[in-house]
């Protein structure tokens, strides 16, 4: 079944964005829960999850095409999955001060990232 997908960029601050894709819920978009996927690493894109693991269509290793993934998290759940931070995959600051994280700065550009997608 297919679901509307949408992807951009959340501000995080003036130089910084973070880079999203949300899918939404095959079942019932409007009450279906919304699950929020940062891969790990830090340093390996959200992209990786969504089109090897939980998304509704996945790459597999060698393939040059999608498959239908029989289990998606998209089957029950609106999806949300953001690169961070800044410099992963499609995430971005113009600033070097933006390419240098630990755990807190990674934390509240998630939580600014987060508000601003809510808005």
């Amino acid at each position: 079944m297919a679901s509307d997908s949408y992807s951009g960029y959340l501000k995080v601050s003036e130089t910084k964005r973070l880079h999203y894709m949300f899918i939404e819920s095959e079942s019932e978009p409007s009450t279906d829960p919304v699950v929020i996927w940062f891969n790990g690493g830090p340093g390996c894109s959200s992209m990786l999850g969504m089109m090897a693991e939980t998304g509704p269509w996945v790459l597999e290793d060698g393939a040059t095409t999608f498959t239908r993934n029989p289990y998606p998290w998209t089957a029950k759940a609106n999806m949300l999955y953001i690169e961070s931070p800044a410099g992963v995959g499609w995430s971005y600051g113009s600033d070097k001060e933006d390419l240098k994280h630990h755990d807190m700065s990674q934390s509240k550009d998630a939580f600014v990232a987060l508000e601003a997608f809510f808005v």
